[in-house]
């Protein structure tokens, strides 16, 4: 199957929180403000992640209509 614009997106997302989230466990962080803005992006990335996945099954939805 052919991948879509959202399967691309989705695979850049998870490249990113997979990013950061090494970054994290590498103990990078250089103090407490470093690390929340870390952990905040992972949490924006994962509800991007979840949006997408929702925008994509109703595209699929409506496509099969």
């Amino acid at each position: 199957m052919a991948k879509t614009v959202f399967d691309v997106l989705a695979e850049n997302i998870n490249a990113d929180i997979e990013s950061a989230t090494t970054f994290l466990t590498g103990g990078s962080a250089k103090d407490f403000p470093a690390y929340r803005e870390i952990v905040g992006l992972i949490r924006g990335l994962e509800a991007s992640k979840q949006h997408l996945a929702d925008l994509s099954r109703n595209y699929m939805e409506q496509d099969d209509d």
